[in-house]
């Protein structure tokens, strides 16, 4: 369906702060979701007998982002070349159980990568990968529904919600609603869709508001979404006739409709080519949103700053919608992980694998803290310091970002490469008490590809991590040319007691291809209660 176009909204564009504004003209595109209805109940939905029988693997394809990254390398002073000796950011860990993955609960991979995700609720834990999902208690980890293929939540809605699972997942839990939302994409055939759901109640299991929303004959690559006050907040990297960069497009779905389940809207923002890999800010646990704020957007260029856009969605009168930015928030120096490309080793194998650098990681963590000030949190993957072309080495960055109702600023970050292991594809979050844990992938040339955290205490020195925790061991190395590793992990925590951490991704039992694991685990920081 042609998108219709209201009265305009301002888009301002700030090169950085000492800049004057340049006011832009740009139209917010309002247009209605395709298709919506209600599935009565997803424990009803049959599965079908060759549920995970496909026998035709496949690779998803990447779009890199072109542009973003100085050329050369940049001299990193936010190095933390050793552990933060920091007892009081010991972790008590929790639950530690098998995700969806090669051999567990039935399931065999047809897909690469993961694209590994998940999401804590009351009393359930959802994960999605490419290109399925599971529920699971999380007093016990214990499954409750699944492995189901991803279009199961939109069976008998038609079209190609329903006859297409091209996966690109994103699994949330809307705490202020008490709702869960699952989407993915649906890019067989045009116009291309993203398919997105709401549950009627907390329990994943049941029924489910459906909807489709159209974005034509261009690609909407890399749907990341983030929960705000009145909206779901969806970013995309857009590709013209699926091919060709156009930038990336921030899109609000209208959160009062679909969680009523009535007809609903989108308002979308098209950036130029400039601009891509944008992240929605995502709040992390129990924490509300700051009244008026509204959703954060950030995104990284040249290797010397991070860029911030302000959305504040009206759906009552979209004349009123706002999207400023960016604003440039300085940051020390960097080089994209293999320049953006694969370069990690691996043990035992000459494959390298995917850094997926071009962009920041998946979550832009949000909390509003008991103090009155709020924060946000992320992470990318950068070359570690020392890395050359012959001995690549990457690390990961993060940022903790304040003060972004005035002038936002960066309040600490780090590049965390305490040894020669590569680390990479990250995910953080904060705790109520302000405590940080960040989830990543580890490799090296004499180490399979495993699943590690690091922590850091409210008090500890700014810009460090310590207490590194191997989460789960790897057993063997990607091989078979197969390069894809992530696309995305998640670091989220627990709205019940807003203390503990969750964290997902993937990783191998055994070397191979297309046979790739995930794993879930839970743990706190010692002295949240």
């Amino acid at each position: 369906m042609k998108s219709s176009t209201t009265p305009m909204a301002k888009f301002v564009l700030a090169c950085a702060a000492t800049v004057p504004l340049t006011v832009l003209a740009q139209t917010v595109e309002v247009s209605p979701a395709v298709q919506h209805d209600h599935l009565p109940s997803l424990r009803g939905v049959m599965p079908k007998p060759d549920e995970f029988s496909e026998d035709k693997k496949h690779v998803r394809e990447v779009k890199y982002i072109p542009h973003l990254n100085a050329p050369g390398n940049a001299v990193d002073t936010s190095v933390q070349g050793s552990p933060s000796q920091s007892p009081a950011a010991v972790t008590s860990s929790g639950l530690g159980f098998a995700g969806v993955g090669n051999g567990d609960y039935g399931f065999a991979p047809d897909a690469a990568p993961p694209d590994t995700n998940g999401a804590v609720g009351a009393t359930q834990y959802v994960q999605w990968v490419n290109e399925s999902f599971a529920v699971f208690d999380k007093s016990t980890g214990a499954l409750v529904l699944g492995p189901r293929k991803g279009n199961t939540v939109w069976a008998g809605f038609g079209g190609q919600c329903e006859t297409s699972n091209d996966g690109d997942p994103i699994v949330k839990w809307d705490n202020a609603s008490q709702r869960w939302v699952m989407m993915q994409f649906a890019v067989s055939t045009t116009p291309y869709l993203q398919c997105v759901a709401v549950s009627q109640t907390a329990d994943a299991t049941g029924g489910w508001n459906r909807y489709a929303f159209s974005y034509g004959t261009a690609f909407p690559d890399y749907p990341k979404a983030g929960v705000w006050t009145n909206a779901y907040v969806v970013t995309f990297n857009m590709f013209a006739g699926g091919s060709s960069f156009s930038g990336a497009k921030v899109c609000a779905y209208d959160k009062a409709a679909m969680v009523a389940g009535t007809a609903a809207t989108q308002q979308c923002f098209q950036l130029s080519t400039s601009f891509g890999g944008l992240l929605p800010a995502d709040p992390d646990g129990a924490s509300t949103i700051k009244a008026g704020a509204p959703n954060y957007l950030l995104n990284f260029t040249g290797g010397t700053q991070l860029n911030m856009w302000k959305l504040a969605p009206n759906f009552s009168n979209p004349a009123l919608t706002t999207f400023t930015g960016p604003t440039a928030i300085p940051v020390n120096g960097f080089t994209a992980a293999c320049n953006g490309g694969a370069c990690i080793q691996q043990a035992g194998t000459a494959n390298d694998l995917d850094s997926l650098a071009d962009r920041l990681m998946y979550r832009l963590a949000y909390r509003n803290f008991a103090d009155g000030h709020d924060a946000l949190l992320v992470t990318h993957s950068v070359n570690a310091a020392g890395a050359t072309r012959h001995k690549p080495h990457t690390a990961v960055r993060w940022y903790e970002v304040r003060n972004m109702s005035t002038t936002p600023t960066v309040f600490q970050q780090g590049t965390y490469q305490p040894d020669a292991l590569s680390r990479w594809m990250g995910s953080a979050a904060f705790d109520k008490q302000g405590n940080i844990a960040v989830g990543y992938s580890t490799s090296s040339a004499s180490t399979f590809p495993s699943i590690a955290m690091s922590t850091r205490a409210v008090g500890d020195a700014p810009g460090t991590l310590s207490n590194e925790v191997v989460l789960k061991a790897g057993g063997g190395s990607q091989t078979g040319s197969l390069h894809r590793w992530g696309d995305y992990s998640a670091m989220v925590v627990d709205p019940s007691d807003d203390c503990t951490f969750w964290y997902t991704t993937e990783y191998l039992k055994a070397s191979g291809s297309f046979n790739w694991s995930t794993w879930i685990s839970s743990f706190k920081i010692a002295g949240c209660q």
